[in-house]
Protein backbone atom coordinates (compact mmCIF):
# COMPACT_ATOMS: atom_id res chain seq x y z
CA UNK A 1 0.00 0.00 0.00
CA UNK A 2 1.10 3.55 -0.62
CA UNK A 3 0.76 4.56 3.04
CA UNK A 4 0.56 2.75 6.32
CA UNK A 5 -2.61 3.32 8.34
CA UNK A 6 -0.65 5.19 10.95
CA UNK A 7 0.78 7.44 8.26
CA UNK A 8 -2.65 8.21 6.86
CA UNK A 9 -3.93 9.62 10.11
CA UNK A 10 -0.82 11.46 11.11
CA UNK A 11 -0.29 13.18 7.77
CA UNK A 12 -3.22 15.50 7.57
CA UNK A 13 -2.15 19.01 8.62
CA UNK A 14 -1.87 20.54 11.93
CA UNK A 15 -4.96 21.60 13.15
CA UNK A 16 -3.29 24.53 14.67
CA UNK A 17 -2.38 26.14 11.39
CA UNK A 18 -2.72 24.05 8.37
CA UNK A 19 -1.24 26.76 6.28
CA UNK A 20 -0.73 25.89 2.71
CA UNK A 21 -1.23 24.49 -0.67
CA UNK A 22 -1.14 20.82 -1.27
CA UNK A 23 -4.56 19.55 -0.46
CA UNK A 24 -6.98 17.72 -2.62
CA UNK A 25 -9.25 20.60 -3.54
CA UNK A 26 -9.20 24.29 -4.17
CA UNK A 27 -11.16 26.43 -1.70
CA UNK A 28 -13.11 29.66 -1.77
CA UNK A 29 -11.53 32.71 -0.19
CA UNK A 30 -13.27 35.56 1.57
CA UNK A 31 -14.14 38.48 -0.68
CA UNK A 32 -11.97 40.83 1.33
CA UNK A 33 -8.87 38.69 0.93
CA UNK A 34 -9.38 38.36 -2.80
CA UNK A 35 -9.76 42.10 -3.28
CA UNK A 36 -6.79 43.27 -1.20
CA UNK A 37 -3.74 44.42 -3.16
CA UNK A 38 -0.61 42.31 -3.05
CA UNK A 39 1.47 45.07 -1.51
CA UNK A 40 2.91 43.01 1.32
CA UNK A 41 5.21 39.99 0.87
CA UNK A 42 3.23 37.98 3.42
CA UNK A 43 -0.07 38.81 1.71
CA UNK A 44 1.23 37.73 -1.69
CA UNK A 45 2.67 34.52 -0.25
CA UNK A 46 -0.58 33.82 1.57
CA UNK A 47 -2.59 34.19 -1.65
CA UNK A 48 -0.14 31.99 -3.55
CA UNK A 49 0.24 29.19 -1.03
CA UNK A 50 -2.67 29.29 1.39
CA UNK A 51 -5.97 30.43 -0.05
CA UNK A 52 -6.68 27.16 -1.84
CA UNK A 53 -7.57 25.67 1.49
CA UNK A 54 -7.90 28.47 4.02
CA UNK A 55 -9.65 31.74 4.69
CA UNK A 56 -8.94 33.92 7.69
CA UNK A 57 -12.47 34.09 9.06
CA UNK A 58 -14.47 31.19 7.65
CA UNK A 59 -14.32 27.43 7.68
CA UNK A 60 -13.30 25.69 4.51
CA UNK A 61 -11.22 22.79 3.27
CA UNK A 62 -9.02 23.63 6.22
CA UNK A 63 -9.70 25.55 9.43
CA UNK A 64 -9.81 29.32 9.49
CA UNK A 65 -6.44 30.87 10.27
CA UNK A 66 -7.46 34.17 11.82
CA UNK A 67 -6.52 34.13 15.51
CA UNK A 68 -3.97 31.31 15.32
CA UNK A 69 -1.14 33.70 16.17
CA UNK A 70 -2.84 34.30 19.53
CA UNK A 71 -2.17 30.64 20.35
CA UNK A 72 1.25 29.93 18.91
CA UNK A 73 4.47 31.86 18.64
CA UNK A 74 6.20 32.60 15.35
CA UNK A 75 8.81 29.90 16.00
CA UNK A 76 6.15 27.31 16.81
CA UNK A 77 4.20 28.10 13.65
CA UNK A 78 7.29 27.98 11.47
CA UNK A 79 8.36 24.67 12.99
CA UNK A 80 4.95 23.27 12.15
CA UNK A 81 5.00 24.52 8.57
CA UNK A 82 8.35 22.86 8.03
CA UNK A 83 7.30 19.54 9.53
CA UNK A 84 3.54 19.07 10.11
CA UNK A 85 3.99 15.33 10.59
CA UNK A 86 6.18 15.81 13.64
CA UNK A 87 3.71 18.25 15.15
CA UNK A 88 0.67 16.04 14.81
CA UNK A 89 2.49 12.90 15.94
CA UNK A 90 3.24 14.65 19.20
CA UNK A 91 -0.38 13.90 20.16
CA UNK A 92 -1.57 17.48 20.56
CA UNK A 93 -5.28 17.18 21.37
CA UNK A 94 -6.29 20.14 19.22
CA UNK A 95 -4.27 18.88 16.25
CA UNK A 96 -5.63 15.35 16.46
CA UNK A 97 -9.22 16.55 16.82
CA UNK A 98 -9.07 18.82 13.80
CA UNK A 99 -7.17 16.28 11.71
CA UNK A 100 -10.10 13.91 12.19
CA UNK A 101 -12.56 16.62 11.17
CA UNK A 102 -10.82 17.87 8.03
CA UNK A 103 -8.98 14.71 6.94
CA UNK A 104 -6.54 16.46 4.65
CA UNK A 105 -2.88 15.95 3.85
CA UNK A 106 -0.33 18.71 4.35
CA UNK A 107 3.32 18.04 3.54
CA UNK A 108 6.08 20.13 5.01
CA UNK A 109 6.88 23.46 3.42
CA UNK A 110 10.57 23.42 4.11
CA UNK A 111 11.18 24.55 0.53
CA UNK A 112 10.03 28.04 1.59
CA UNK A 113 12.71 30.25 3.10
CA UNK A 114 12.51 31.25 6.75
CA UNK A 115 11.91 34.87 5.75
CA UNK A 116 8.95 33.77 3.58
CA UNK A 117 7.46 31.71 6.40
CA UNK A 118 7.92 34.63 8.80
CA UNK A 119 6.19 36.93 6.31
CA UNK A 120 3.15 34.62 6.14
CA UNK A 121 2.93 34.44 9.92
CA UNK A 122 3.31 38.23 10.18
CA UNK A 123 0.48 38.72 7.69
CA UNK A 124 -1.83 36.43 9.65
CA UNK A 125 -0.90 38.20 12.88
CA UNK A 126 -1.59 41.59 11.32
CA UNK A 127 -4.99 40.48 10.01
CA UNK A 128 -5.77 38.88 13.37
CA UNK A 129 -5.18 42.20 15.09
CA UNK A 130 -7.11 44.25 12.52
CA UNK A 131 -10.14 41.97 12.68
CA UNK A 132 -9.82 41.11 16.36
CA UNK A 133 -9.92 37.46 15.27
CA UNK A 134 -10.22 34.71 17.82
CA UNK A 135 -8.80 31.20 17.35
CA UNK A 136 -11.03 28.51 15.96
CA UNK A 137 -12.90 26.72 18.72
CA UNK A 138 -12.21 23.00 18.70
CA UNK A 139 -14.62 20.26 19.71
CA UNK A 140 -13.83 16.61 20.23
CA UNK A 141 -17.21 15.81 18.67
CA UNK A 142 -16.22 15.18 15.05
CA UNK A 143 -19.55 13.73 13.89
CA UNK A 144 -19.07 11.41 10.91
CA UNK A 145 -15.54 12.63 10.33
CA UNK A 146 -13.92 9.51 11.82
CA UNK A 147 -16.57 6.98 10.77
CA UNK A 148 -16.28 4.46 7.96
CA UNK A 149 -19.19 5.32 5.63
CA UNK A 150 -18.75 2.82 2.83
CA UNK A 151 -16.89 -0.39 2.10
CA UNK A 152 -13.12 0.03 2.43
CA UNK A 153 -10.92 -0.17 -0.64
CA UNK A 154 -9.73 -3.76 -0.82
CA UNK A 155 -6.15 -4.74 -1.56
CA UNK A 156 -6.19 -6.91 -4.69
CA UNK A 157 -3.83 -9.49 -6.13
CA UNK A 158 -3.27 -7.30 -9.21
CA UNK A 159 0.23 -5.86 -9.69
CA UNK A 160 1.51 -3.39 -12.27
CA UNK A 161 5.12 -2.68 -13.20
CA UNK A 162 5.90 0.95 -14.05
CA UNK A 163 8.52 2.06 -16.55
CA UNK A 164 10.13 5.50 -16.71
CA UNK A 165 8.84 7.13 -19.88
CA UNK A 166 9.35 10.91 -19.97
CA UNK A 167 10.38 13.67 -17.58
CA UNK A 168 8.71 16.98 -18.43
CA UNK A 169 10.90 20.11 -18.06
CA UNK A 170 10.31 22.17 -14.89
CA UNK A 171 7.96 25.11 -15.43
CA UNK A 172 8.93 26.73 -12.12
CA UNK A 173 11.76 26.75 -9.62
CA UNK A 174 9.13 26.30 -6.90
CA UNK A 175 7.30 23.17 -5.88
CA UNK A 176 5.68 21.51 -7.64
CA UNK A 177 8.26 21.75 -10.42
CA UNK A 178 5.59 21.02 -13.00
CA UNK A 179 1.80 21.06 -13.00
CA UNK A 180 1.27 18.42 -15.67
CA UNK A 181 -2.40 17.54 -15.86
CA UNK A 182 -3.65 16.07 -19.17
CA UNK A 183 -2.11 13.80 -21.80
CA UNK A 184 -3.65 13.34 -25.24
CA UNK A 185 -2.55 11.30 -28.27
CA UNK A 186 -2.21 12.95 -31.65
CA UNK A 187 -5.55 12.50 -33.47
CA UNK A 188 -3.82 10.60 -36.30
CA UNK A 189 -2.70 7.86 -33.93
CA UNK A 190 0.88 8.28 -35.21
CA UNK A 191 2.43 7.83 -31.74
CA UNK A 192 2.97 11.53 -31.03
CA UNK A 193 1.48 12.64 -27.71
CA UNK A 194 0.82 15.96 -26.00
CA UNK A 195 0.82 16.84 -22.31
CA UNK A 196 -0.35 20.06 -20.68
CA UNK A 197 1.14 21.96 -17.76
CA UNK A 198 -1.31 24.17 -15.87
CA UNK A 199 1.21 26.98 -15.91
CA UNK A 200 0.23 27.53 -19.54
CA UNK A 201 2.19 25.07 -21.65
CA UNK A 202 1.35 22.18 -23.96
CA UNK A 203 4.29 19.95 -24.80
CA UNK A 204 4.71 17.72 -27.84
CA UNK A 205 6.26 14.31 -27.21
CA UNK A 206 7.81 12.22 -29.96
CA UNK A 207 8.97 9.10 -28.19
CA UNK A 208 10.91 10.55 -25.28
CA UNK A 209 11.75 13.83 -27.02
CA UNK A 210 9.84 16.75 -25.48
CA UNK A 211 9.36 20.18 -27.05
CA UNK A 212 6.99 23.11 -26.51
CA UNK A 213 4.00 22.95 -28.82
CA UNK A 214 1.94 25.87 -27.43
CA UNK A 215 2.69 28.44 -24.76
CA UNK A 216 -0.55 30.33 -24.06
CA UNK A 217 0.92 32.82 -21.57
CA UNK A 218 1.97 35.52 -24.05
CA UNK A 219 -1.18 34.96 -26.12
CA UNK A 220 -3.85 35.43 -23.45
CA UNK A 221 -4.33 38.71 -21.70
CA UNK A 222 -4.76 38.35 -17.92
CA UNK A 223 -3.86 34.64 -17.90
CA UNK A 224 -3.22 33.36 -14.37
CA UNK A 225 -2.31 29.97 -12.91
CA UNK A 226 -2.72 30.84 -9.22
CA UNK A 227 -4.02 31.07 -6.56
CA UNK A 228 -5.23 27.56 -6.04
CA UNK A 229 -4.37 24.10 -7.28
CA UNK A 230 -6.89 23.97 -10.12
CA UNK A 231 -6.21 27.27 -11.88
CA UNK A 232 -4.24 27.87 -15.07
CA UNK A 233 -4.50 25.83 -18.25
CA UNK A 234 -7.21 23.39 -17.24
CA UNK A 235 -7.49 20.92 -20.11
CA UNK A 236 -7.29 20.60 -23.89
CA UNK A 237 -8.88 18.50 -26.60
CA UNK A 238 -8.43 18.00 -30.33
CA UNK A 239 -11.52 18.27 -32.50
CA UNK A 240 -12.28 14.85 -34.08
CA UNK A 241 -11.74 16.49 -37.50
CA UNK A 242 -8.47 18.13 -36.41
CA UNK A 243 -6.55 16.66 -39.32
CA UNK A 244 -8.72 18.66 -41.73
CA UNK A 245 -9.91 21.65 -39.67
CA UNK A 246 -6.90 22.18 -37.35
CA UNK A 247 -9.06 22.95 -34.29
CA UNK A 248 -7.95 22.53 -30.67
CA UNK A 249 -9.94 23.51 -27.56
CA UNK A 250 -8.61 24.63 -24.19
CA UNK A 251 -9.84 25.95 -20.86
CA UNK A 252 -7.93 28.49 -18.78
CA UNK A 253 -8.28 31.03 -15.97
CA UNK A 254 -8.01 34.81 -16.18
CA UNK A 255 -7.94 37.43 -13.48
CA UNK A 256 -11.21 39.33 -13.36
CA UNK A 257 -10.92 42.65 -15.19
CA UNK A 258 -14.61 43.26 -15.78
CA UNK A 259 -14.94 41.31 -19.03
CA UNK A 260 -18.52 40.32 -19.74
CA UNK A 261 -19.24 36.67 -18.92
CA UNK A 262 -21.69 34.25 -20.49
CA UNK A 263 -22.51 33.13 -16.96
CA UNK A 264 -22.55 35.69 -14.14
CA UNK A 265 -24.42 36.29 -10.89
CA UNK A 266 -25.36 39.11 -8.54
CA UNK A 267 -22.63 41.69 -8.04
CA UNK A 268 -23.10 41.26 -4.30
CA UNK A 269 -20.99 38.09 -4.66
CA UNK A 270 -17.31 38.46 -5.42
CA UNK A 271 -15.88 37.38 -8.79
CA UNK A 272 -12.54 35.80 -7.95
CA UNK A 273 -11.58 34.89 -11.53
CA UNK A 274 -13.02 33.77 -14.85
CA UNK A 275 -12.78 30.44 -16.65
CA UNK A 276 -12.63 30.66 -20.43
CA UNK A 277 -13.11 28.07 -23.19
CA UNK A 278 -11.08 28.83 -26.32
CA UNK A 279 -10.84 27.47 -29.83
CA UNK A 280 -7.40 27.51 -31.47
CA UNK A 281 -7.17 27.23 -35.24
CA UNK A 282 -3.86 25.81 -36.40
CA UNK A 283 -2.62 27.12 -39.73
CA UNK A 284 -0.67 23.96 -40.58
CA UNK A 285 -1.62 20.74 -38.77
CA UNK A 286 1.74 19.21 -39.76
CA UNK A 287 3.69 21.89 -37.89
CA UNK A 288 5.59 20.89 -34.76
CA UNK A 289 4.71 24.22 -33.15
CA UNK A 290 1.29 25.86 -32.95
CA UNK A 291 0.80 28.85 -35.20
CA UNK A 292 -2.66 30.23 -35.71
CA UNK A 293 -5.47 32.17 -34.08
CA UNK A 294 -7.57 31.91 -30.94
CA UNK A 295 -11.33 32.44 -30.65
CA UNK A 296 -13.21 32.70 -27.36
CA UNK A 297 -16.28 30.49 -27.00
CA UNK A 298 -17.42 30.74 -23.38
CA UNK A 299 -16.56 32.80 -20.28
CA UNK A 300 -17.78 31.93 -16.78
CA UNK A 301 -17.51 34.00 -13.59
CA UNK A 302 -16.32 32.12 -10.51
CA UNK A 303 -16.77 33.13 -6.86
CA UNK A 304 -13.41 31.58 -5.88
CA UNK A 305 -10.34 29.90 -7.31
CA UNK A 306 -11.87 26.52 -6.50
CA UNK A 307 -13.56 23.88 -8.65
CA UNK A 308 -13.35 25.32 -12.12
CA UNK A 309 -13.26 23.67 -15.55
CA UNK A 310 -11.21 20.56 -14.88
CA UNK A 311 -11.72 18.53 -18.06
CA UNK A 312 -13.06 18.78 -21.59
CA UNK A 313 -13.39 16.16 -24.28
CA UNK A 314 -15.08 14.72 -27.35
CA UNK A 315 -16.58 11.24 -27.33
CA UNK A 316 -13.94 9.16 -29.15
CA UNK A 317 -16.52 6.44 -29.85
CA UNK A 318 -18.86 8.78 -31.76
CA UNK A 319 -19.45 7.95 -35.41
CA UNK A 320 -19.08 10.70 -37.97
CA UNK A 321 -22.47 11.90 -39.12
CA UNK A 322 -24.14 10.92 -35.84
CA UNK A 323 -25.62 13.32 -33.28
CA UNK A 324 -22.78 12.71 -30.84
CA UNK A 325 -19.96 13.43 -33.26
CA UNK A 326 -18.09 16.68 -32.68
CA UNK A 327 -19.92 17.58 -29.47
CA UNK A 328 -17.63 19.04 -26.79
CA UNK A 329 -18.26 18.07 -23.16
CA UNK A 330 -17.05 20.51 -20.49
CA UNK A 331 -17.02 19.76 -16.77
CA UNK A 332 -17.65 22.85 -14.64
CA UNK A 333 -17.27 22.75 -10.86
CA UNK A 334 -19.35 24.69 -8.36
CA UNK A 335 -16.68 27.38 -8.16
CA UNK A 336 -16.39 26.90 -4.41
CA UNK A 337 -19.83 28.48 -4.12
CA UNK A 338 -21.15 26.03 -1.54
CA UNK A 339 -18.22 26.14 0.82
CA UNK A 340 -18.04 29.90 0.22
CA UNK A 341 -21.51 30.34 1.77
CA UNK A 342 -23.33 30.82 -1.53
CA UNK A 343 -24.97 27.42 -2.08
CA UNK A 344 -27.74 29.11 -4.08
CA UNK A 345 -25.34 29.57 -6.99
CA UNK A 346 -25.26 25.92 -7.98
CA UNK A 347 -27.42 22.80 -8.30
CA UNK A 348 -29.96 24.38 -10.58
CA UNK A 349 -30.54 24.60 -14.32
CA UNK A 350 -30.28 28.38 -14.30
CA UNK A 351 -26.60 28.19 -13.34
CA UNK A 352 -23.60 26.71 -15.11
CA UNK A 353 -21.83 26.04 -11.80
CA UNK A 354 -21.66 22.36 -10.90
CA UNK A 355 -22.66 21.08 -14.33
CA UNK A 356 -21.50 18.99 -17.25
CA UNK A 357 -22.29 20.89 -20.41
CA UNK A 358 -22.36 19.72 -24.04
CA UNK A 359 -21.93 22.11 -26.93
CA UNK A 360 -21.30 22.11 -30.66
CA UNK A 361 -18.22 24.32 -31.04
CA UNK A 362 -18.88 24.70 -34.76
CA UNK A 363 -22.47 25.83 -34.25
CA UNK A 364 -23.71 29.35 -33.59
CA UNK A 365 -27.18 29.08 -32.01
CA UNK A 366 -26.13 29.83 -28.42
CA UNK A 367 -27.06 33.16 -26.82
CA UNK A 368 -23.59 34.52 -27.54
CA UNK A 369 -23.50 33.12 -31.06
CA UNK A 370 -20.04 31.68 -30.43
CA UNK A 371 -21.04 28.01 -30.31
CA UNK A 372 -24.05 25.77 -30.85
CA UNK A 373 -26.57 24.08 -28.56
CA UNK A 374 -27.13 20.50 -29.77
CA UNK A 375 -30.76 19.82 -30.58
CA UNK A 376 -30.72 16.58 -28.56
CA UNK A 377 -29.49 18.18 -25.32
CA UNK A 378 -31.91 17.31 -22.49
CA UNK A 379 -33.11 20.80 -21.57
CA UNK A 380 -33.42 22.36 -25.03
CA UNK A 381 -37.22 22.46 -24.76
CA UNK A 382 -37.32 23.98 -21.26
CA UNK A 383 -40.04 26.63 -20.86
CA UNK A 384 -37.94 28.78 -18.56
CA UNK A 385 -35.79 31.08 -20.71
CA UNK A 386 -33.25 31.31 -17.87
CA UNK A 387 -32.36 27.61 -18.16
CA UNK A 388 -28.95 26.96 -19.71
CA UNK A 389 -29.64 24.62 -22.59
CA UNK A 390 -25.97 23.73 -22.69
CA UNK A 391 -26.43 21.58 -19.56
CA UNK A 392 -26.24 17.83 -20.11
CA UNK A 393 -26.15 16.75 -16.43
CA UNK A 394 -25.78 18.63 -13.15
CA UNK A 395 -25.35 18.34 -9.38
CA UNK A 396 -21.52 18.10 -9.32
CA UNK A 397 -19.02 19.60 -6.92
CA UNK A 398 -15.91 19.26 -9.06
CA UNK A 399 -16.26 16.98 -12.13
CA UNK A 400 -12.60 16.15 -12.48
CA UNK A 401 -12.13 13.76 -15.42
CA UNK A 402 -14.23 12.35 -18.28
CA UNK A 403 -13.79 8.97 -19.94
CA UNK A 404 -15.87 7.07 -22.51
CA UNK A 405 -16.06 3.30 -22.78
CA UNK A 406 -18.55 0.96 -24.44
CA UNK A 407 -21.14 3.66 -24.94
CA UNK A 408 -20.92 5.06 -21.40
CA UNK A 409 -19.46 8.28 -20.05
CA UNK A 410 -17.67 8.02 -16.71
CA UNK A 411 -17.17 11.22 -14.72
CA UNK A 412 -15.33 11.47 -11.42
CA UNK A 413 -16.44 14.04 -8.84
CA UNK A 414 -14.03 15.31 -6.18
CA UNK A 415 -15.84 15.30 -2.87
CA UNK A 416 -15.94 17.58 0.14
CA UNK A 417 -15.04 15.79 3.36
CA UNK A 418 -16.51 12.32 3.14
CA UNK A 419 -16.80 10.75 -0.33
CA UNK A 420 -15.05 10.51 -3.69
CA UNK A 421 -17.25 9.43 -6.58
CA UNK A 422 -17.22 7.84 -10.03
CA UNK A 423 -20.49 8.56 -11.80
CA UNK A 424 -21.96 7.08 -14.95
CA UNK A 425 -23.56 10.00 -16.75
CA UNK A 426 -27.20 9.93 -17.76
CA UNK A 427 -28.62 12.55 -20.07
CA UNK A 428 -30.36 15.17 -17.88
CA UNK A 429 -29.25 13.44 -14.66
CA UNK A 430 -29.06 15.15 -11.26
CA UNK A 431 -26.08 13.90 -9.22
CA UNK A 432 -27.08 15.64 -6.03
CA UNK A 433 -24.39 18.11 -4.95
CA UNK A 434 -24.95 20.21 -2.79
CA UNK A 435 -27.63 18.24 -0.94
CA UNK A 436 -26.01 14.84 -1.51
CA UNK A 437 -22.49 13.55 -1.11
CA UNK A 438 -22.11 9.90 -2.04
CA UNK A 439 -25.33 8.16 -1.03
CA UNK A 440 -25.78 10.44 1.96
CA UNK A 441 -27.47 13.75 2.61
CA UNK A 442 -25.45 16.87 3.35
CA UNK A 443 -26.28 20.39 4.49
CA UNK A 444 -24.54 23.49 3.24
CA UNK A 445 -24.48 24.61 6.87
CA UNK A 446 -22.21 21.70 7.83
CA UNK A 447 -20.18 20.32 4.95
CA UNK A 448 -17.97 18.15 7.14
CA UNK A 449 -20.70 15.70 8.14
CA UNK A 450 -23.28 13.68 6.22
CA UNK A 451 -26.45 11.91 7.30
CA UNK A 452 -28.41 8.87 6.07
CA UNK A 453 -31.34 9.46 3.72
CA UNK A 454 -34.20 7.07 2.90
CA UNK A 455 -33.36 4.59 0.16
CA UNK A 456 -36.34 5.01 -2.16
CA UNK A 457 -36.80 4.25 -5.82
CA UNK A 458 -38.36 7.65 -6.27
CA UNK A 459 -35.16 9.47 -5.27
CA UNK A 460 -34.41 11.83 -8.15
CA UNK A 461 -30.68 11.85 -7.45
CA UNK A 462 -28.42 9.43 -9.29
CA UNK A 463 -26.18 7.43 -6.96
CA UNK A 464 -22.46 7.00 -7.67
CA UNK A 465 -21.36 3.93 -9.59
CA UNK A 466 -18.23 3.77 -7.43
CA UNK A 467 -17.27 5.57 -4.25
CA UNK A 468 -14.71 5.52 -1.47
CA UNK A 469 -14.62 7.51 1.72
CA UNK A 470 -11.95 9.74 3.19
CA UNK A 471 -10.43 6.98 5.23
CA UNK A 472 -9.04 5.71 1.91
CA UNK A 473 -8.26 8.96 0.11
CA UNK A 474 -8.92 12.67 -0.18
CA UNK A 475 -9.43 13.57 -3.84
CA UNK A 476 -10.26 11.30 -6.73
CA UNK A 477 -8.19 11.37 -9.90
CA UNK A 478 -10.29 10.13 -12.76
CA UNK A 479 -9.00 7.44 -15.05
CA UNK A 480 -9.79 5.24 -18.03
CA UNK A 481 -10.84 1.72 -18.87
CA UNK A 482 -7.86 -0.29 -20.07
CA UNK A 483 -8.61 -2.28 -23.21
CA UNK A 484 -5.14 -3.34 -24.28
CA UNK A 485 -3.18 -6.60 -24.45
CA UNK A 486 -2.35 -6.97 -20.72
CA UNK A 487 -4.95 -9.56 -19.77
CA UNK A 488 -4.86 -8.91 -16.01
CA UNK A 489 -5.67 -5.25 -16.57
CA UNK A 490 -8.23 -5.65 -19.34
CA UNK A 491 -11.69 -4.13 -18.73
CA UNK A 492 -10.44 -2.45 -15.57
CA UNK A 493 -11.34 1.19 -14.92
CA UNK A 494 -8.04 2.45 -13.46
CA UNK A 495 -8.16 5.59 -11.33
CA UNK A 496 -6.66 6.81 -8.07
CA UNK A 497 -6.35 9.39 -5.35
CA UNK A 498 -4.68 12.69 -6.25
CA UNK A 499 -3.24 13.45 -2.84
CA UNK A 500 -2.21 10.06 -1.49
CA UNK A 501 -1.27 8.57 -4.84
CA UNK A 502 -2.98 5.24 -4.29
CA UNK A 503 -3.99 3.56 -7.56
CA UNK A 504 -7.40 1.89 -7.65
CA UNK A 505 -9.45 -0.06 -10.15
CA UNK A 506 -12.93 -1.44 -10.70
CA UNK A 507 -13.96 -4.20 -13.07
CA UNK A 508 -16.26 -3.02 -15.86
CA UNK A 509 -18.74 -5.55 -17.17
CA UNK A 510 -21.62 -5.14 -19.61
CA UNK A 511 -24.23 -4.35 -16.95
CA UNK A 512 -21.97 -2.53 -14.46
CA UNK A 513 -22.80 -5.01 -11.73
CA UNK A 514 -19.55 -4.72 -9.76
CA UNK A 515 -19.39 -1.61 -7.56
CA UNK A 516 -16.33 -2.61 -5.54
CA UNK A 517 -13.12 -0.58 -5.51
CA UNK A 518 -9.75 -2.34 -5.28
CA UNK A 519 -6.17 -1.15 -4.86
CA UNK A 520 -3.40 -2.57 -7.00
CA UNK A 521 0.26 -3.06 -6.11
CA UNK A 522 2.91 -0.93 -7.81
CA UNK A 523 6.37 -2.15 -8.75
CA UNK A 524 9.24 -0.45 -10.51
CA UNK A 525 12.63 -1.97 -11.33
CA UNK A 526 11.44 -5.22 -9.80
CA UNK A 527 10.70 -3.74 -6.36
CA UNK A 528 7.38 -3.06 -4.63
CA UNK A 529 6.99 0.68 -4.16
CA UNK A 530 4.40 3.46 -4.13
CA UNK A 531 3.96 6.79 -5.88
CA UNK A 532 4.79 8.86 -2.81
CA UNK A 533 8.16 7.15 -2.70
CA UNK A 534 8.72 7.36 -6.45
CA UNK A 535 7.73 11.02 -6.75
CA UNK A 536 9.49 12.10 -3.55
CA UNK A 537 6.38 13.96 -2.40
CA UNK A 538 3.88 13.25 0.35
CA UNK A 539 1.27 14.91 -1.84
CA UNK A 540 1.59 12.89 -5.02
CA UNK A 541 -0.63 14.91 -7.40
CA UNK A 542 -1.56 11.83 -9.38
CA UNK A 543 -3.10 11.82 -12.85
CA UNK A 544 -3.96 8.85 -15.09
CA UNK A 545 -3.72 8.92 -18.90
CA UNK A 546 -4.53 6.48 -21.70
CA UNK A 547 -3.62 6.39 -25.37
CA UNK A 548 -6.55 4.69 -27.09
CA UNK A 549 -4.51 4.19 -30.28
CA UNK A 550 -1.52 2.40 -28.74
CA UNK A 551 -3.63 1.13 -25.82
CA UNK A 552 -0.96 2.18 -23.35
CA UNK A 553 -1.72 3.59 -19.91
CA UNK A 554 0.36 6.20 -18.09
CA UNK A 555 0.67 7.61 -14.60
CA UNK A 556 1.61 11.29 -14.19
CA UNK A 557 3.00 12.92 -11.04
CA UNK A 558 3.32 16.70 -10.91
CA UNK A 559 6.06 17.17 -8.32
CA UNK A 560 8.77 15.35 -10.23
CA UNK A 561 7.26 15.93 -13.69
CA UNK A 562 7.40 12.20 -14.42
CA UNK A 563 5.26 10.28 -16.86
CA UNK A 564 5.50 6.57 -16.16
CA UNK A 565 4.08 3.86 -18.39
CA UNK A 566 2.42 0.67 -17.17
CA UNK A 567 4.71 -1.90 -18.78
CA UNK A 568 3.38 -5.12 -17.28
CA UNK A 569 0.42 -6.33 -15.26
CA UNK A 570 -0.28 -9.64 -13.60
CA UNK A 571 -2.27 -11.38 -10.89
CA UNK A 572 -0.33 -12.95 -8.06
CA UNK A 573 -1.24 -16.37 -9.43
CA UNK A 574 -0.89 -15.48 -13.09
CA UNK A 575 1.67 -14.61 -15.76
CA UNK A 576 3.10 -11.18 -16.49
CA UNK A 577 1.70 -9.51 -19.60
CA UNK A 578 3.21 -6.65 -21.53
Amino acid sequence: MAFSLRYLYSLPFLALVWLTVPHNHDLSVSDRIQKMPDDLPGKALFKTHCVSCHALEQDGIGPKLGGITRLLSESELIAFMKNPLKAIESGNVRAVSLSKRYKMIMPGFDFLKDDELKAIVAYIADETQKQNSQPLAVSNNTGTANTRLTEPVAQSDLTIELEEFVTIPPSSDKMPRTRIASLRPHPSGNGIQFVSDQRGLIYRMVGKEVSTFLDVRPLIENFINEPGLGTGLGSFAFHPDFLTNGLIYTTHTESFKGKRADYSYSDSVNVALQWVVSEWHMDDVASQVFRGKRRELLRVNMPSSAHGMQDIGFNPEAIKGGQEYGKLYIGIGDGGSTIGKHPELCHKLTSLLGTLIRIDPLGRNSKSGQYGIPADNPFVAANDTAVYREIYAYGFRNPHRLAWYAGRLFCTDVGESNFEEVNVIRKGGDYGWNVREGNYGISSKDLKNVYPVPDTKSDRFISPFLQYDHMDGNAISGGYVYDGPMVALKHKYVFGDIARGRVFFATIDKNLTDHSVHELTIMQNGKVTNLAELSGSKRVDLRIAYNRFTREMYILTKGDGKIRRIGQAWLSTGKKHR
